[in-house]
């Protein structure tokens, strides 16, 4: 699909929490689901798993956050956009493992902002890759009541320590915890086995701080959708097998999008 009509279903806006300014497509009907797109940007397979989540009655804001909206994935685009990300701009921390990014904070406003407009029990919020543990981040967010992290990479596991860290504060942790046992909320993870970017040991942080709240959704890589040779990565957009309609990949789309419908009240 043409860069240009990958979109063309969305309307646009333009949202300002005073410290940042981004664009905002939106789609659907019903309660709100945020979908937080991965490195490098908001590409086409992102949009997909959009549209699927709109079509299942709800709507969907895909915040624009870096990249170029619409451009498909290309390894060169790839790496420009890592490198813009970790290494220059500073609303994202790609290193710290005992802090969220102040981009985070945007994010949470977006959400008083889209409950207030679409109503329901909550808003959901799905992270990818780069930002994966934002929607655990947002928890602090009362509106935010189901937050899925998809291959969540930050921090970026260099050394034992950001092997295992989950790049959130206490303060936010503790949050987290406190509303899934009073309000009976939870969360997902999903991961490739093996992915590089995404260490066993990190995965083991999530079981051990939230327990029976933090459902593990662990694929095996030879179930995902293998493109240049690359070990999978991306469970719900570039490594999706969209051909194998039972296979594991499938069934973990189908549990994410079950799982807002129920958080936020989706009819």
């Amino acid at each position: 699909m043409p860069k240009q009509d990958v979109l063309k279903d969305y309307t646009s806006f333009s949202f300002d929490d005073g410290r940042y300014q981004r664009t905002v497509y939106r789609r659907g009907q019903g309660p709100a689901v945020i979908v937080i797109h991965e490195i490098p940007g908001l590409h086409p397979l992102v949009v997909r798993f959009a549209n699927r989540v709109a079509e299942a009655g709800m709507t969907v804001f895909l915040p624009h956050l870096f990249g170029d909206a619409g451009r498909p994935v290309t390894i060169p685009y790839v790496m420009k956009e890592m490198f813009k990300n970790v290494c220059i701009r500073r609303e994202f921390d790609a290193w710290a493992t005992d802090k969220s990014s102040p981009i985070v904070d945007w994010l949470r406003a977006l959400s008083r902002k889209v409950f207030a407009e679409c109503g329901g029990k909550g808003v959901g919020a799905i992270g990818m890759c780069f930002t994966g543990n934002f929607a655990l981040a947002m928890m602090t967010e009362p509106s935010v009541v189901a937050p899925v992290l998809s291959q969540p990479s930050l921090p970026i596991s260099i050394g034992s320590a950001r092997k295992a860290a989950i790049g959130v504060s206490p303060d936010e942790i503790a949050c987290a915890k406190r509303r899934f046992a009073e309000e009976d909320l939870s969360m997902i993870g999903l991961r490739f086995h093996g992915d590089p970017f995404i260490a066993d040991a990190r995965f083991d942080t999530y079981k051990r701080t939230f327990g029976d709240r933090f459902e593990a959704i662990e694929i095996d890589a030879k179930d995902g959708l293998s493109v240049q040779g690359e070990p999978p990565h991306s469970v719900l957009t570039v490594n999706l097998r969209d051909d194998d309609p039972e296979g594991p990949t499938k069934r973990a789309e189908r549990r994410v999008i079950e799982f807002f419908k129920q958080r936020v009240g989706a009819v």
